[in-house]
């Protein structure tokens, strides 16, 4: 296939997270528009490489990190000279913009943002926030354009970076896909889902990190417990599971809260919740909680920087709770129980997120169109 139609995707798979799962479901849908797909792989690691879709070239670099990938990425751009590269997070795009420059190419460079990059840096030190800003002021003005996933982030990049608001778009995740509702009708193990189960099941799901704030939601959820019967199940892995461990057991609530780690297919348990919360400190656009409504399970969030608010509509589709109140939240998971939204609501507000709409807008940025 030639040059015209071939897009490469500069990534590093390094674990369990979204974006992998995102950029799958994106290359797929690249292909499925008539494009060759180049998959550049800074780190082959996690469940996600084994998802990459049928079609999509795979080419896995040597080099252990971002910055160190430069020389194999410049010599990529010399002999594949794709139509568009599209690199995604902070570092790759960095190394995108030097590798170009020494390559001599003329290919179109487009970076995509998951996160708000400001919430994300919050606490972190002035020094580091500078440094990260300053970066972001240099090296984006040197990409073609910058997809956000929602407008929170648009905005956060055109504030730190100063760029045109033409050069930062938002392009909705491509979430919502055939293999999520395929995944959500298998069978699940957990006997709090089983069918007959007569106590309602919340579930929670992501990293076991500061930034999810379980710690928040399962006090909650322990506010919760005094008035009802009901049991939080949390899906994930990540380093303050001890923490967290330690909490339920401080909380009493061994018998009522369950952590059994990352589950390969969170849907089927997803599918039969009885309502799905979001505790975040921060985000960018939440995937899990875009799924948990194309489900059709109710939802409440937290009202983090950024996502949350669109996804809802400002409150429309699910209850919006600021960051760390107790017991606010602990309110919405009650009242939300009690009054849930029909579940043809809620799937009908995320509806711009699935494949066919994401990947159009993804290469409408690429300056490309369907190949096919």
């Amino acid at each position: 296939m030639s040059s015209e139609k071939r897009i490469a995707i500069f990534i590093s798979f390094s674990g369990q997270g979204g974006v992998e799962r995102m950029v799958c479901s994106l290359a797929g849908g690249m292909v499925a528009a008539g494009y060759a797909v180049d998959m550049i792989l800074i780190k082959a690691q996690g469940e996600h490489v084994d998802a990459i879709p049928e079609g999509v070239r795979v080419i896995k670099l040597k080099a252990r990190h971002t910055l160190t990938s430069l020389p194999e990425l410049v010599r990529y751009l010399r002999r594949q000279r794709p139509a568009a590269l599209l690199a995604a997070k902070h570092r790759a795009m960095k190394v995108a913009v030097v590798a170009r420059w020494l390559a001599g190419s003329h290919t179109r460079l487009v970076g995509r943002l998951g996160t708000t990059v400001s919430a994300a840096l919050e606490g972190q030190g002035w020094l580091r926030r500078v440094l990260w800003y300053s970066s972001m002021r240099f090296y984006y003005r040197w990409v073609d354009q910058i997809i956000a996933v929602s407008e929170g982030v648009a905005e956060d990049v055109r504030r730190i970076t100063l760029l045109p608001a033409e050069q930062v778009r938002v392009v909705c995740n491509p979430v919502i896909t055939p293999t999520l509702y395929a995944q959500a009708a298998e069978t699940v193990d957990h006997p709090w889902l089983q069918a007959g189960a007569d106590i309602p099941v919340i579930l929670g799901a992501g990293r076991f990190t500061r930034q999810k704030d379980f710690d928040t939601l399962i006090r909650a959820f322990a506010r919760l417990r005094r008035e009802r019967p009901c049991r939080l199940l949390i899906l994930g892995e990540g380093k303050l599971r001890p923490a967290l461990e330690a909490l339920v057991i401080e909380l009493g609530l061994e018998d009522d809260v369950a952590l059994p780690g990352f589950a390969t297919n969170p849907y089927a348990a997803m599918a039969r919740a009885q309502l799905f919360v979001l505790s975040s400190r921060w985000e960018g656009s939440p995937n899990v909680l875009t799924e948990a409504m194309a489900l059709g399970v109710p939802v409440v969030a937290t009202d983090c920087p950024s996502g949350p608010k669109e996804i809802l509509q400002h409150g429309q589709y699910g209850k919006l709770v600021a960051m760390g109140d107790v017991e606010g939240l602990a309110k919405a998971m009650a009242e939300t129980l009690d009054k849930p939204l029909p579940a043809a609501q809620l799937q009908a507000a995320v509806s711009d997120y699935g494949v066919a709409a994401s990947t159009r807008g993804y290469l409408d940025a690429l300056g490309l169109g369907a190949a096919n």
